[in-house]
């Protein structure tokens, strides 16, 4: 596209209006389909994101056909969805398209019904557009438009505990773990004011019913009153003797009732800050509170499991509902002031009669306690948040179950609803608001496939096939073709969570480790995805699972403290290794596939002739658990690590402990060996990594400069070079050979959780609970590639080919990207 005929500005802020406005339909579709338009509209100062979204509203000044409205649709609400990614990084637009759109193309694997051309014909040119290197996902795994989610906050820097929305529906204000409050702008997600003077967590948010005023609680023992247009502190009420968990006010502005963790509620005059009255009852913290329309009464909810319904003018109590086996979280009243509706730690919802004090229904669904509720302005519906990262939508006159909303990636601790009842918004441990589209309650087919969090993930030797591991309960492996990200089988058969994952040498057979109890091992046909045998035996979890070199045996360690030996061609139990006390943590076999060792919770490791089932040495020394265990390239040495804070070098074949490298002053976290096998590198808990010659057990170097626990650790294939990820939300490139730090890889805000290294020693990959995959360019340090999912990453590994990279997050998703440009 050229822009000749116009400065870049005036052709970016005025050419859509101009064609919009003289009807010129093709113009306008064809600029807001073109992906460099789109790239210099977000990159251009002043503009931005959000400026792009408002273009395609235009559409409806055009006599625009089905097909076009619902392909300009699709984009701004990937836009939307998208908009808190690419404000921050705006480089992420092409993956960002490809991980929300592609589904809807014959581009993915699994190809829709009708594939729409344009959103494919745009893809394609994010694909090939040369600005930015880019990692680009095979399938749809981001959430797409046209399910409830409309748009995601972020900027607190803490948990989001609470949220609520002004009277006219324009503005969201936000309490969090971070101290503050935040005032947004719904229809762009714009941070209109952050009200700073709490010295703690902000747990609770009202408005006063003429929106000017903002009533705040917090774990200061305090409540604030701000005013909403300036942002500025009118008033602090003290009176509480511990932290105030909930407020609310009367429905003609003038009162506040405040709960507290000091079994108290508290009715305030809003004008003086007076304290009017006490309401005294409860047994225990009180954790939620309402107030009925006509402002006559109070309900409260508390740690005591019980809801008291008050006298607001008297302060007298006059009933106390009982049913709930756990604490009351959270409570509502509906606008007809008959009905009240109760969240609870038992998993429950429930419906009570207010003048009765009857209970109605029980609201069952949570999978975990339920932390927020509110009702729909008509009465009809109830939203709740929950521990499970869930939102809930409920019809109250059946108790019905009509929708889940699912896209937070941690527990759901607040939850509003907009005055027009069309609009949901909702706040989490995750840090972010969500907006949810109430209306639809539309949930597309995604293809994405596991539940649940992807706990292991591993490639076949010839670099084709990923087969992830789930802690999902119904469908708990699956195996992808790397090349186009089609799902080619869904293993399923074991009743609970994947704990381990592994595929034979010859890339024939996988076999997987579960928590369950009665089919702890399965060994699956991975060309058919057929069960070939179900290991029976271990009496509880699977901890670890490793095949022999010859790919003919499989040794598993389980939670029951046993080890089992298996023949992988008939399924069948060689032997049962016994000996350990506490459940085996870790096992390896040596090189010549003629030992196994095991490390375990009883402190020990122990050494195994496999073949018989003998157990040749017992390995005592380390005081307290085995966190790790490796084997040397010449398969003469172990060495493991422990939660005792150091490591041990055992010489296997006569079981001798050579040497206790001791210097960490916290548990061992992570163990590798560089190729060379001379050399140990481990990372700990006390911030450090150690690098040891195992010949001497002396320590050569510490590599100090993380400022938290360090949780993964990689060396170069030249053995040049380590890289370690922390919880300081770094990683760090060390120079072994000269004991230097190279670089300091910034750029995830939060605790790196998972590396690994290109073969070609070039690149590091890394994941991070920020949700994000990052490139790293390990000779300059240089971030080269970001990529944005909608949930935590938890591993990655990288394929032969150093530009294939798999990622799977807790949400249960497996991202196959490819590194482009």
């Amino acid at each position: 596209m050229s822009y000749n005929r116009f400065s870049t500005r005036a052709y970016l802020t005025s050419y859509l209006y101009n064609a919009a406005k003289s009807g010129h339909l093709a113009e306008y579709f064809q600029t807001l389909t073109d992906f460099q338009f789109l790239q210099d509209k977000i990159n251009y100062p002043g503009l931005g994101v959000q400026s792009l979204i408002e273009d395609y509203d235009l559409i409806e000044q055009l006599d625009a056909n089905s097909e076009q409205v619902e392909t300009l649709k699709l984009i701004q609400d990937t836009l939307r969805l998208s908009a808190h990614v690419l404000e921050v990084d705006s480089s992420q637009l092409a993956s960002q398209l490809w991980g929300r759109l592609v589904g809807f193309t014959a581009l993915s694997p699994q190809q829709p019904v009708k594939p729409n051309s344009d959103i494919e014909a745009l893809l394609k040119q994010a694909q090939e557009n040369p600005t930015y290197p880019r990692l680009l996902p095979y399938t749809p795994t981001l959430t797409p438009p046209g399910t409830p989610l409309i748009r995601t906050l972020t900027g607190h820097s803490s948990s989001v505990r609470a949220v609520c929305v002004t009277p006219n529906g324009k503005r969201i204000i936000s309490g969090s773990d971070d101290n503050t409050l935040k005032v947004w702008e719904l229809a762009t997600g714009k941070v209109l004011h952050t009200l700073t003077g709490h010295s703690n967590s902000v747990y609770a948010v009202c408005v006063t019913p003429d929106g000017k005023r903002v009533i705040s609680g917090s774990m200061d023992k305090t409540l604030k009153v701000w005013d909403l247009e300036t942002g500025k502190e009118l008033h602090s009420l003290t009176s509480h003797r511990s932290r105030v968990l909930a407020v609310c006010v009367t429905p003609d502005g003038k009162r506040v009732i405040s709960a507290s963790w000091d079994k108290t509620l508290k009715v305030w005059k809003l004008e003086t800050g007076k304290v009017l009255h006490t309401l005294k009852g409860h047994s225990n913290s009180v954790y939620a509170v309402c107030v009925t329309p006509d402002g006559k009464r109070v309900i409260s909810g508390s740690m005591d499991k019980t809801l008291k319904v008050w006298d607001l003018e008297t302060g007298k109590e006059l009933h106390s509902l009982t049913g709930h086996s756990g604490w009351v979280r959270a409570v509502c009243v509906t606008p007809d002031g008959k009905r009240v509706i109760s969240g609870s730690k038992d998993n429950t919802l429930k419906v009570w009669e207010l003048e009765t004090g009857k209970e109605l229904h029980t609201l069952t669904g949570h999978s975990t306690w339920v932390e927020a509720v509110c009702i729909t302005p008509d009465g009809k519906r109830a939203i709740s948040g929950s521990g499970d990262n869930t939102l809930k939508v409920w019809d109250l006159e059946t108790g019905k179950e009509l929708h889940t909303f699912t896209g937070h990636s941690s527990w759901v601790s607040a939850v509003c609803v907009t005055p027009d009842g069309k609009r949901v918004i909702s706040g989490s441990e995750d840090n972010t608001l969500k907006v949810w589209d109430l209306e639809t309650g539309k949930e597309l087919h995604t293809l994405t496939g596991h539940s649940s969090s992807v706990t292991a993930v591993c490639v076949t030797p010839d670099g084709k096939r990923v087969i992830s591991g789930s802690e999902d309960k119904t469908k708990n492996l699956k195996v992808w073709e790397l090349e186009t990200g089609k799902e080619l089988h869904t293993l399923t058969g074991h009743s609970s969570s994947v704990t381990a994952v592994c595929v034979t040498p010859d890339g024939k057979r996988v076999i997987s480790g579960s928590e369950d109890k009665t089919k702890n091992l399965k060994v699956w046909e991975l060309e058919t995805g057929k069960e070939l045998h179900t290991l029976t035996g271990h009496s509880s979890s699977v901890t670890a699972v490793c095949v022999t070199p010859d790919g003919k045996r499989v040794i598993s360690g389980s939670k029951d403290n046993t080890l089992k030996v298996w023949e992988l061609e008939r399924g069948k139990e060689l032997h049962t290794l016994t000996g350990h006390s506490n459940s085996v943590s870790a096992v390896c076999v040596t090189p010549d596939g003629k030992r196994a060792i095991s490390g375990s919770w009883d402190k020990t490791l122990k050494v195994w002739d496999w073949e018989t089932g003998k157990l040749l040495h017992t390995l005592k020394g380390h005081s307290s658990g085995v966190s790790a265990v490796c084997v040397t390239p010449d398969g003469k040495l172990v060495i493991s690590g422990s939660w005792d804070n150091t490591l041990k070098v055992w010489e296997l074949e006569r079981g001798k402990e050579l040497h206790t490298l001791t210097g960490h002053s916290k548990s061992v976290s992570a163990v590798c060996v560089t190729p060379d096998g001379k050399r140990v590198i481990s990372g700990s808990w006390d911030k450090t990594l150690k690098v040891w010659d195992w010949e001497t057990g002396k320590l050569l170097h510490t590599l100090k400069g993380h400022s938290s626990w360090v949780n993964a650790v990689c060396v170069t294939p030249d053995g040049k070079r380590v890289i370690s990820g922390s919880d300081d939300n770094t990683l760090k490139v060390w120079d072994l050979e000269r004991r230097k730090l190279l670089h300091t890889l910034t750029g995830h805000s939060k605790s790196v959780s998972a590396v690994c290294v290109t073969p070609d020693g070039k690149r590091v990959i890394s994941g991070s609970r920020d949700n994000t995959l990052k490139v790293w360019e390990l000779d300059t340090g240089d971030c080269i590639a970001t990529f944005t999912a909608d949930y935590s990453i938890y591993c990655c590994a990288v394929v032969s080919d150093g530009v294939t990279i798999v990622g799977g997050d807790i949400g249960g998703r497996v991202h196959c990207l490819r590194l482009l440009g």
